[in-house]
């Protein structure tokens, strides 16, 4: 297997385990204060990469523009409903969802761009649909996570171990978690939509990611101004932040980091679908965490998800 095809692969791997880290925060760390943590993470770690390479030049007025709107939708919103959607219904759904992020952006090309959606693209549509559709019906006593099950050590950037207590179990209506999941497609969608044109001016991938996830950072900071933001900040933790910064690490600076590797010397079409198997990779996680195998028909749903995605990238 090429060089690129690994690399796609290991970026959707490492999506997953960040997924898998944000809901070990369930009940521990509030919504806001995980977001804030996570982009001043994020900030620093893509900042340092871009200073190092000297991106910031490649940054004018309009493209400063450009991603700023990216940022207010694609990391702002996005970021704020995929942890509550992590939070509401668990990483396995969560990613699932996160699979409507094609078919929403071939919709947006088609109205604003001038885009044209083929057969093979519309079929591709359906099959994510029937895809999360599938899964999503599956038994809810898997998705239930309480009961006994392993207790999990992991290794934050800095090699502390931290003894991870099991998340609260998922309970009450999915319909929450699902619109949340939805409206975090939507907003990855257009964040890459007001990206593109900066991105195809020459702007240097670390420091479109740096720039984004600063003005982020900055405005979770500036929240912090309300009462009632900074009534709901936890104690701090230092495992917490570990986890915080781990799913970070993991999610944003490596995954991020080897898609575009992956990007850079292979097909884009091909590399597009291999990184959109979290919601398969995420499966086995999900099983080593609560100990029991998740149901047939969420593999199925998770493939029809990814043929659905390969359907619309390849064509």
């Amino acid at each position: 297997m090429p060089v690129s095809e690994l690399l796609a692969i290991a970026s959707a791997f490492c999506i997953a385990l960040s997924s898998m880290l944000v809901g070990e925060l369930k009940g521990r760390l509030p919504l806001l204060q995980l977001a804030r943590w996570q982009m001043l993470g994020a900030f620093a770690m893509t900042s340092a990469v871009s200073l190092a390479l000297g991106g910031w030049k490649t940054v004018g007025a309009w493209q400063f523009g450009m991603l700023a709107l990216s940022s207010l939708f694609g990391i702002a919103i996005a970021s704020t409903t995929y942890f509550a959607a992590i939070y509401s219904v668990g990483p396995r759904i969560t990613a699932l969802l996160f699979s409507l992020t094609s078919p929403f952006a071939l919709a947006l090309g088609y109205v604003f761009l001038g885009e044209t959606i083929g057969g093979r693209q519309g079929a591709g549509i359906l099959l994510v649909l029937a895809g999360i559709v599938l899964a999503i019906g599956a038994p809810r006593r898997f998705l239930k996570r309480g009961g006994e099950r392993p207790s999990l050590t992991v290794v934050a950037p800095a090699a502390i171990p931290l003894a991870v207590e099991p998340a609260p179990p998922v309970a009450g209506p999915l319909w929450p978690g699902i619109a949340l999941g939805a409206v975090t497609a939507l907003g990855q969608a257009l964040g890459s939509l007001f990206a593109r044109p900066a991105m195809a001016a020459g702007v240097e991938p670390f420091t479109a990611m740096a720039l984004r996830s600063g003005l982020a950072a900055a405005f979770f900071v500036a929240l912090l101004a309300f009462p009632a933001v900074r009534a709901t900040r936890a104690p701090f933790e230092a495992g917490a932040l570990g986890l915080a910064l781990g799913a970070t690490f993991f999610g944003t600076a490596l995954g991020m980091s080897l898609l575009m590797a992956a990007l850079h010397g292979g097909d884009v079409g091909i590399v597009s679908t291999l990184s959109s198997m979290t919601p398969v990779l995420v499966l086995p996680m999900v099983w080593l965490r609560s100990g029991e195998r998740p149901p047939a028909t969420a593999w199925a749903g998770a493939l029809l998800a990814i043929a659905g995605t390969a359907l619309i990238s390849l064509s």
